[in-house]
């Protein structure tokens, strides 16, 4: 029996025709390494008009490394992030904030649909402490976030606001950063820099990237010394211009915004047809390339039986379906064929 990935995760997903063709046109030839290449120059410079304006940027490997490094370089061992319970820094990355900090500390906060809120933010903000206690330094919000949902511009905004009143940082993961754009049909810099955002993990792996991330200072003063920390971190290629090529391929002619719309829309459709189908409950609106479904253990059963593959992340039934820029319609029905043979058989 063949497996079906289709749903697991974008990760499983093929790199993008526009990202390999880039990748092979790199390996033309000799290069200058670390960096110092035409092709990781013109990544960098592709951010910038994407998010139209200057700022710093460091390609890095993985998305652990972005949200990891970009929090070291805002958080000292005596410092705490303010972030969602839910939050990937908080339950998937192994404690490399704190790792790479040298000791940085978490304040998780509830919210609905994986989103904190700026009031909670304030409360956070406004307990009383000492010396005994770690310091606020940094709130971090997920975008689009561990639920699927989409923080809009007014809310990025208000977070923001908090930030700035409280003279603390203000983090984006956004490793599906360029889904939450397609989503809300806005610039780039409307829900980054221009939202208060002073540093940004941008995503890529999952939009159809072989591999790497970019860490994004908006705030280029936080960005002081960064090289080194990302040198000591294992994270300064070598033979850079394949971790950047990629990029090139990926936001020219906004190729990025195209894809994420496609993996969008087919999130969409997907959650329209599991809406139809009885016994089958929608956690949360589909607003990216996400479907949370909640169906019972049998009817999973049956489609492992069938060959698909994909997260539990919720119980015992609520199931994780991601989108891709390779996800087509026909998979989309196939899988609901399955699905709807699933609650009449099991």
């Amino acid at each position: 029996m063949k497996l079906k990935y289709h749903f697991a995760s974008d990760n499983t997903a093929a790199i993008i025709p526009e990202a390999w063709d880039a990748l092979v046109s790199a390996n033309r030839g000799f290069a200058a390494a670390y960096g110092d290449d035409e092709w990781t120059e013109k990544a960098a410079n592709l951010i910038r008009a994407m998010f139209e304006t200057d700022c710093d940027v460091y390609f890095v490997f993985t998305g652990t490394a972005a949200n990891s490094l970009a929090l070291a370089g805002l958080c000292k061992p005596q410092d705490k992030i303010i972030c969602h319970k839910h939050a990937h820094i908080a339950t998937s990355e192994c404690g490399a904030a704190g790792f790479f900090s040298g000791g940085a500390g978490m304040e998780l906060l509830e919210g609905e649909l994986c989103k904190i809120h700026p009031h909670a933010v304030e409360q956070a903000l406004d307990q009383a402490f000492d010396f005994h206690f770690q310091m606020h330094k940094t709130v971090s919000i997920t975008q689009s976030t561990e639920l699927g949902t989409v923080y809009t511009v007014d809310e990025i905004k208000a977070i923001g606001k908090v930030a700035d009143e409280n003279n603390i940082h203000f983090h984006m993961d956004g490793a599906r950063f360029s889904n939450a754009v397609a989503s809300l049909n806005v610039t780039a810099k409307e829900i980054s820099w221009q939202a208060g955002v002073d540093v940004l993990s941008f995503g890529a792996t999952k939009a159809g990237l072989p591999v790497g991330d970019a860490i994004v200072f908006f705030n280029k003063t936080l960005a002081a010394e960064f090289g080194h920390r990302c040198k000591q971190a294992g994270h300064v290629a070598s033979k850079m211009r394949f971790l950047s090529a990629p990029w090139v391929g990926f936001l020219e002619n906004d190729t990025w915004l195209r894809h994420a719309r496609h993996a969008n829309q087919c999130a969409k459709i997907l959650g329209g047809r599991l809406a139809r189908i009885d016994d089958i409950e929608l956690l949360a609106p589909v607003e990216s390339n996400a479907a949370f479904v909640s169906f019972p253990q049998a009817m999973h059963q049956f489609m492992r039986d069938k060959g698909w593959i994909y997260h539990i992340v919720t119980g015992d039934t609520g199931a994780r379906l991601m989108c891709s820029w390779d996800t087509t319609e026909q998979v989309i029905e196939q899988f609901i064929t399955d699905l709807e043979d699933a609650r009449s058989t099991v």
